[in-house]
């Protein structure tokens, strides 16, 4: 087989991938300059054009984050390096004209990458479709907000991923008028504002929500708190220069005892907004490149131009709750905190979801977790899109005995059809049910193509698509009950 190479249209060079019995990819492609030195801290910037045949047959290195976990249920083997603000594509054939899809991680704000091997495009570029993933600034170099500079550098990179794409993607053979976002967890969180950002308007027609929506940001006063607690923490003044002076690896630290603060305080209210986002940095509401909450942006029709399909996990909040042993040792008062914050009401939590056989304390604050953060946002969303499809994952994984159930992440090798990855199998428990994979994956690259991915629109007997051992529409959908969120507007 001949070694596919294409040339940059926008002048940077050339680019030597590898041909696949099905497709060739092209991996570890700067989309912008690396934000070290003086471009840290500063938005994206053009990176340096190349004169030879630049070899894209790896990864490039992964944005600043926090090693692995050993025995994580999603393992990261993290490369170091500044040349973190690439790309990689898939395609099916670079003479061609595909529909395109850009998928943005998840991981908190803090972690991850587009070079997980789970999210290989092959089975996209094999099925037709041109599949794009990226890296993004994560933490403190992607999402603090001091009040100097520029926020939300993060959401920044991705709006220079996605024009790179417009700009650059029919080199692959694919398509830029015809580009659907995706995103998983802080991912969706992403997508959904992006869909809301002015700078990234006409950079995309279709959007995908995979675990999040668009309640997940922090208004200026929560962000500089964060970034007062983060200086403190490292004892440095709570500014860029003052923060930006600390060693990566103290930083990284810094940032790890923060998260771990906010962990730790959940019963308490001493992390403000962050006690409802969970994430001690995310997006933040600048007035400019955020101009508000995207819900409600989304809300008053800023988006109602884009096609979303958006969903949720049965059981989400179990991969929190399951792996570290921490479901079983709930303090009592847990389900009851849980559903004040995110607005359910009910004079016994307990009682309420004990009608739907959930008992044990950590069983009930796992499940109002999962309505209260994921699955109403989401249908709060759907309500009021014109052309959003709704779905729900209900398979569940036999790991950790079988508690681990219908987790948050447990439908990404089903979408990406990389149900063999090394790096799902703990996750999998040891079962691959081709079936959903395929039902699933189908879906996705159908709405990629058409904009419907083979089910209603939820406005239309508010339907909802479940991907599980037992497939089918609900019209109406049932997953959460009305009675105790009544904040689902019909």
């Amino acid at each position: 087989m001949s070694t596919p190479i294409v040339v940059l249209p926008n002048g940077l060079g050339s680019l030597r991938g590898v041909q696949h019995a099905t497709c060739q990819s092209f991996l570890g492609i700067p989309y912008a300059a690396p934000p070290v030195g003086p471009r840290r801290f500063q938005p994206p910037q053009q990176p340096e054009a190349w004169d030879a045949v630049r070899e894209a047959t790896a990864y490039g290195p992964w944005a600043p984050q926090t090693a692995d976990v050993p025995g994580s249920p999603l393992p990261r083997d993290v490369v170091a390096g500044d040349d973190f603000l690439t790309l990689n594509v898939w395609t099916p054939d670079t003479q061609g004209r595909a529909p395109v899809m850009v998928f943005i991680h998840g991981g908190s704000f803090t972690t991850g990458s587009g070079a997980v091997p789970a999210y290989d495009g092959t089975a996209f570029a094999r099925d037709g479709v041109v599949l794009v993933t990226i890296n993004y600034r994560l933490g403190v170099e992607g999402f603090l907000w001091t009040g100097e500079g520029t926020p939300n550098l993060g959401l920044l990179d991705q709006v220079a991923a996605l024009r790179w794409v417009q700009d650059n993607i029919c080199a692959f053979g694919g398509d830029p008028s015809n580009v659907t976002v995706f995103g998983e967890s802080a991912g969706a969180m992403s997508v959904v504002t992006l869909m809301t950002m002015p700078m990234a308007k006409g950079l995309f027609q279709r959007a995908i929500a995979e675990s999040g929506a668009g309640e997940n940001v922090h208004d200026n006063d929560t962000a500089r708190m964060v970034s007062q607690r983060l200086a403190e923490h490292l004892g440095v003044a709570p500014t860029l220069a003052g923060i930006g002076a600390v060693p990566q690896a103290e930083l990284l630290a810094g940032l790890a005892a923060i998260e771990a603060s906010v962990a730790t305080s959940t019963l308490g209210d001493s992390w403000g907004d962050v006690a409802r986002t969970l994430l001690p940095f995310c997006p933040v509401i600048d007035g400019n490149i955020v101009p508000a909450m995207p819900r409600d942006l989304m809300h008053s029709g800023a988006a109602h131009n884009v096609d979303l399909m958006l969903g949720t996990n049965a059981e989400e909040a179990r991969l929190f709750f399951v792996p570290d042993g921490s479901i079983g040792r709930m303090d009592p008062r847990m389900p009851t905190v849980l559903a004040h914050r995110y607005g359910a009401q009910a004079d016994d939590v307990q009682q309420a979801y004990h009608r739907h056989g959930i008992h044990d304390h950590g069983d009930v604050a796992a499940a109002v977790l999962t309505d209260g953060f994921y699955r109403v946002p989401a249908l709060r969303i759907a309500s009021h899109q014109p052309n959003a499809y709704l779905y729900q994952f209900t398979w569940k994984s036999p790991a950790y005995d079988g508690k681990l159930g219908s987790c948050h992440a447990l439908e990404l090798p089903f979408v990406f059809d990389n149900l063999d990855s090394p790096d799902v199998q703990l996750l999998l428990g040891g079962q691959r049910p081709q079936h959903i994979a395929d039902r699933m994956h189908a879906a996705w690259i159908a709405f990629a193509r058409t904009g419907n991915p083979g089910w209603q629109p939820f406005r239309e007997g508010r339907a909802s698509m479940e991907f599980g051992d037992d497939s089918g529409l609900q019209a109406p959908d049932r997953t959460v009950d009305p009675e105790y969120w009544p904040t689902i507007e019909e």
